[in-house]
């Protein structure tokens, strides 16, 4: 099984604020859902809330230390480890936050493939994705977008693969 991590994010690393998002891009929200739809999320409790429902065609999986936490429509796991044992073989989970969960993926070594929306500014926030060593990736592709009337800033979608 192949574990990808999914993110975006800003040149200081923000990812969010008050749990909610820093900015609205709407080619951001249309990639996001071409790469993950008909996969399996797997996020934080704090992350889906702030969603606050299942997202159309995929499989959500929260993780959550709360033993009672309940949401229809969605699996609940109280580990990333017991998260991943809840994706079938033939699935490919996508790690879609928050900060800690991004972190643990990371320093578990659980993630095969970062995919990342790297928006060319800086933003105050109070949630930011972890650093992490970038001698163990090596980006495959980059593709650059340029502000326009809908979307405010420069970004780029960038994947990175681990080194094996």
């Amino acid at each position: 099984m192949k574990v990808k991590l999914i993110v975006a994010k800003a040149e200081n690393n923000a990812i969010g604020k008050d749990n909610d998002m820093l900015w609205h891009l709407p080619k951001d929200f249309k990639f996001f859902k071409n790469q993950t739809l008909g996969h399996t999320l797997i996020m934080g409790r704090k992350t889906y809330e702030s969603i606050g429902k299942p997202l159309p065609g995929r499989k959500t999986i929260i993780i959550t230390r709360d033993k009672n936490y309940e949401q229809k429509g969605c699996e609940i796991a109280n580990s990333l480890n017991e998260a991943i044992n809840l994706v079938d073989d033939n699935e490919t989970p996508f790690i879609a936050g928050g900060a800690s969960i991004y972190k643990q993926a990371l320093e578990m070594d659980l993630v095969d493939e970062m995919i990342i929306t790297e928006i060319d500014n800086k933003f105050e926030a109070d949630t930011f994705f972890p650093i992490y060593d970038a001698t163990k990736w090596t980006e495959i592709s980059r593709e650059f977008h340029c502000s326009d009337e809908k979307n405010k800033f420069d970004f780029s979608f960038v994947v990175y693969s681990k080194f094996l």
